[in-house]
């Protein structure tokens, strides 16, 4: 077994002001950590959903954990739905179809592994999807998780 100096030891420190904030039409998302900023292969944000909002119909290639802070979420999972309160996590599976509404605004932090593509599960664009959203059959990488 092979001994590690303290002198290779590394700490990443991302400041509240450099933590990346992405808006979409449905929230706003801050990076804390992402393999761009700071981690090698996790991710971790931060969530804000205003009453009424609703995200769009998707799917992950990666496992996520939802833990709300504030408000409540309505969790579309396979066809189920479970409405999480503040204090409660939802571990959303990988390869599921999802969608993550809110009749009263939420705030949660999400961790998943990264990186960690987004697609349309039926490879079709739903009606009004924003542009940071997957095209037909492409799989794309939200920055927040990048």
């Amino acid at each position: 077994m092979s001994e590690i100096r303290a002198s290779e030891i590394r700490m990443s420190v991302i400041r509240r002001a450099d933590a990346r904030r992405t808006a979409t039409p449905n929230g706003v998302m801050t990076t804390y950590a992402s393999p761009t900023q700071g981690s090698a292969a996790l991710a971790v944000w931060h969530v804000e959903m205003v009453a009424g909002a609703r995200g769009p119909l998707h799917a992950m290639d990666t496992e996520q954990v939802w833990t709300l802070l504030t408000g409540t979420a309505r969790v579309n999972l396979a066809e189920e739905t479970v409405t999480l309160a503040a204090g409660d996590t939802a571990v959303l599976p990988a390869d599921t179809v999802r969608q993550i509404a809110t009749d009263t605004g939420f705030t949660a932090v999400v961790a998943s592994p990264s990186p960690a593509y987004a697609y349309n599960p039926d490879a079709r664009t739903p009606e009004g999807a924003c542009a940071l959203a997957p095209r037909d059959d492409r799989r794309v990488l939200p920055p927040w998780i990048a």
